[in-house]
C-alpha cells in the first residue's frame, strides 16, 4: 500500500472511532435539550425544535437527584483525599528508590485491576456490613479508592520520575532533609501532575456504579440512583428521566478531560503543541 493510501486508511479510521464515540454523546445532549412533548412524538426531528431546559428541570426536580449528587461529590472527595494520600508516597518511592522486588510490586498494583468486581461484591458486601461500613459514603469511598489506587500510584510514578532528583540532592546539600527537598523542590513541581492525578479519579469516582449500587441502599450515589431508577421494574425511568441524568453525568467528565488533556497525553510520552 502507498504511504497516500496508509494515511487515507488512518483517516477513515480516526474518523470513524471519532463518530463512535462522539455521535451517542452527541444524541443524548440532543435529546437532553428537547422538550418532554417532543422526546414522545414519532417521526422526531433530530434538531430539537425549540431549544429548552425543560428535561433538565424535571430530572433536578426528581426526588433524591440533589441529595445524591451531594453524596457523589462528597464521595469523589473522600476519594481523591484517599487515593493521592496513599498513592503520591508510593509513586515517589518507586520512582526514586531501588529495592528488591519493585518490578514485582508494579506488577502487582497493576494485577488488582484484573480481578472482576462482581466475582467480590457478596464478600465484600458481608465484610462492610460487619465492619459498620455498609450503606455508608466512607465505604463506597474506600471501595473507590481500591479501584483509583493503581492509576495513581502509575500517575504519581511518572510525574516524579520527570522531576530531577539532581534538584533534591542539591537542596540537601545546602542544609535541607529529604522531607525538606521533597516539600519545597519536588512537590512544587509536581503539582500540576499531582492535580491531574487527582482529577482522573475525581472522574473515576463520579462515573462508578457497580460498587456504589451494591454498598447502599438509601445513601446512594447519583450513578446508582440512575441505575436503580432506569432499572426499576416495571418501565422503569422515562425517557426524558434517562436522557437528560446521562448528559448529566457525562458533563464533567468530558470537562475535566478537556482540561487536563496535555497532562494525560504527556503521561503517554506525546507533547501537545
Amino acid at each position: 500500500m502507498t504511504t497516500a493510501g496508509r494515511r487515507a486508511l488512518l483517516g477513515i479510521s480516526v474518523a470513524l472511532l471519532t463518530a463512535w464515540v462522539l455521535v451517542p454523546l452527541l444524541l443524548v445532549a440532543v435529546a437532553s435539550l428537547t422538550t418532554r412533548s417532543q422526546l414522545y412524538t414519532w417521526p422526531r426531528s433530530i434538531i430539537p425544535h425549540p431549544w429548552s431546559l425543560e428535561t433538565i428541570r424535571f430530572f433536578f426536580r426528581t426526588q433524591g437527584v440533589l441529595e445524591s449528587t451531594e453524596r457523589s461529590l462528597l464521595v469523589a472527595v473522600l476519594t481523591i483525599l484517599l487515593s493521592v494520600l496513599v498513592g503520591a508516597p508510593a509513586g515517589y518511592a518507586l520512582s526514586r528508590f531501588r529495592f528488591a522486588g519493585r518490578e514485582g510490586f508494579r506488577l502487582a498494583i497493576l494485577a488488582t485491576k484484573t480481578f472482576p468486581a462482581t466475582i467480590l461484591a457478596v464478600p465484600l458486601a458481608v465484610a462492610f456490613i460487619s465492619w459498620g461500613l455498609y450503606d455508608t459514603l466512607l465505604g463506597v469511598a474506600f471501595v473507590h479508592t481500591a479501584l483509583a489506587l493503581p492509576f495513581t500510584v502509575v500517575i504519581t510514578t511518572t510525574v516524579f520520575i520527570g522531576v530531577p532528583y539532581e534538584l533534591e540532592e542539591a537542596a540537601m546539600t545546602l542544609g535541607c532533609n529529604r522531607l525538606a527537598a521533597f516539600r519545597r523542590i519536588a512537590l512544587p513541581i509536581a503539582l500540576p501532575g499531582l492535580a491531574a492525578a487527582a482529577i482522573f479519579t475525581f472522574v473515576l469516582s463520579w462515573n462508578e456504579v457497580f460498587a456504589a449500587t451494591i454498598l447502599t441502599v438509601r445513601n446512594r450515589t447519583l450513578p446508582a440512583l440512575v441505575m436503580n431508577s432506569v432499572g426499576a421494574l416495571g418501565s422503569g425511568a422515562p425517557l426524558d428521566y434517562r436522557f437528560a441524568a446521562g448528559f448529566f453525568m457525562i458533563i464533567p467528565a468530558l470537562i475535566i478531560i478537556l482540561v487536563i488533556r496535555r497532562y494525560l497525553l504527556t503521561l503517554w510520552g506525546i507533547t501537545v503543541r
